[in-house]
């Protein structure tokens, strides 16, 4: 017998299941300023990704977003679904689309962008998942998914930490699969010919999201952490995809009779994402024990030493030698099972200890699960969402103690809490003469400052900017 803990995962397959119960309703809901209707799951989640995300503050550049994608549309004379798009105030590096034609970009992939061109690449690879109907062809059940991707979202949202080795997984966000990226590519690829953009475009933005994991893979190496696998946008492709340069070939021989002119205007995207806030924002709260959560209004203190890493399925915070781990994932409060009842069904082996939990004005339960020599502590406690702890260690008798530190301090912020400091922002200089990298980055007060810019500019790992060069620079 094994002990099969509870994860966020497994219960959000349960919980989809039971809610597909519920498809065929349709709901209206308004994007870009626009009245759409979608299927009820389908503009429910959307609605918590505005919620728990929301859209960057940015009028202009959400505009002009849109505007990118509408001329890939009205170009290549797509039609049907209506399309919009969304931009996000994440600083994940991705982009991707939910059925109904909703295609949401992050505003952190934009840093990593110098093109217009590279932006339309993007999108076009989204409509194409779109209109190749890859969401209904998928093997994996789509509302399960959907239903996991708003988890991910959620937890990712105003995340001091974030890597791109797990930003998302391959089931959460899209499960497509090697051939259906490759239809996308096709399709996208057809559509940037068709609008006038470099269809190479779609190269470039490979390289970036490459440099990326090549950097992930570097850094986990020096911490002596596995990388992981990155499931983002192009996971599919290798640098030197050969499949992928047919596709743009083919696109590039398509036989158009009137071939219109590259659309994008010199500049204009370096102007677009003057100012845009690079990374995550910078939080105001200091004290080195305790772990603050502003989107979800949450906070929770831990032994000195440990650390807390949030990711895009779960925030796991670990012991300094890293033999403690506590994990925190997220779904959505069930209300026909309350929170003892939803530990106890999410558990298997045996379980003891159960105690309930009445802090802070929130209820919640508490246990340990156990299967031969393994046991592990559990807790649920509902704060708008269920929140699903699991602590695990070779003894738990020792960790149990760091384990209820966590779980019993778990509560909402307050309101002095939640102020919000300076974010860090980026902006284009002319590169003065004799400066590199890492004079630039001496002023910049990030980790490992010098390769951000270098990841951010396109020279990863080596190499340095000529002068009177446009680079990007983080203040």
């Amino acid at each position: 017998m094994t002990v099969n803990c509870v994860r966020p995962l497994s219960i959000l397959t349960l919980m989809a299941l039971l809610w597909s119960h519920a498809a065929g309703a349709a709901s209206t809901v308004t994007i870009g300023g626009k009245s759409v209707e979608l299927p009820d799951d389908v503009a429910e989640e959307h609605q918590k990704l505005i919620d728990n995300i929301g859209i960057y503050d940015d009028p202009e550049l959400d505009a002009y977003v849109r505007q990118v994608g509408e001329r890939l549309l009205r170009d290549s004379d797509i039609t049907k679904p209506t399309f919009s798009f969304t931009l996000l105030d994440s600083p994940d590096i991705n982009a991707f689309a939910l059925p109904g034609g909703l295609i949401y970009v992050n505003r952190g992939l934009l840093a990593y962008l110098d093109t217009e061109a590279e932006l339309a690449g993007v999108l076009a690879h989204e409509i194409g998942h779109i209109t190749e109907r890859h969401h209904s062809r998928r093997k994996t059940a789509s509302l399960t998914s959907k239903v996991a991707a708003v988890s991910a979202y959620i937890l990712t949202g105003s995340g001091d930490v974030y890597d791109a080795a797990s930003m998302y997984g391959a089931e959460i966000i899209s499960g497509f699969g090697r051939d259906m990226e490759l239809e996308a590519d096709s399709a996208g690829a057809e559509y940037l010919h068709q609008t006038g953009y470099d269809v190479d475009s779609m190269l470039s933005v490979i390289g970036v999201l490459k440099d990326q994991e090549q950097y992930r893979r570097v850094q986990a190496k020096a911490s002596g952490k596995p990388s992981g696998t990155y499931h983002g946008l192009y996971a599919s492709h290798p640098r030197n995809d050969l499949r992928l340069r047919t596709v743009i070939r083919a696109a590039n021989d398509l036989d158009i009779e009137e071939m219109p002119e590259n659309p994008e205007m010199p500049g204009e995207y370096r102007r677009q994402t003057e100012g845009l806030v690079y990374g995550a924002s910078a939080a105001a709260q200091s004290d080195p024990n305790r772990f603050y959560h502003n989107k979800l209004n949450f906070t929770f203190a831990h032994p000195p030493g440990w650390t807390v890493q949030q990711g895009s399925r779960e925030i796991v915070a670990a012991s300094a030698d890293g033999t403690q781990t506590l994990t925190i994932g997220l779904a959505r409060i069930d209300a026909s099972q309350d929170t003892e009842a939803s530990l106890i069904a999410g558990a298997q082996g045996e379980v003891s200890e159960v105690e309930a939990l009445e802090q802070y004005g929130l209820n919640g339960a508490t246990a340990v699960a156990s299967s031969g020599s393994q046991s592990v502590r559990l807790a649920v406690i509902d704060h708008n969402y269920r929140f699903l702890f699991e602590g695990e260690a070779a003894n738990l008798a020792e960790a149990d103690a760091g384990f209820r530190t966590i779980i019993d301090s778990f509560r909402p912020l307050t309101s002095k809490e939640k102020v919000t400091g300076t974010s860090h922002t980026l902006h284009y200089i002319q590169v003065p003469r004799g400066a590199t990298f890492a004079s630039l980055a001496s002023s910049v007060k990030l980790p490992d400052a010098e390769n951000q810019l270098r990841l951010i500019n396109g020279y990863y790992p080596t190499g340095e900017p000529r002068t009177g060069d446009w680079v990007k620079v983080i203040r």
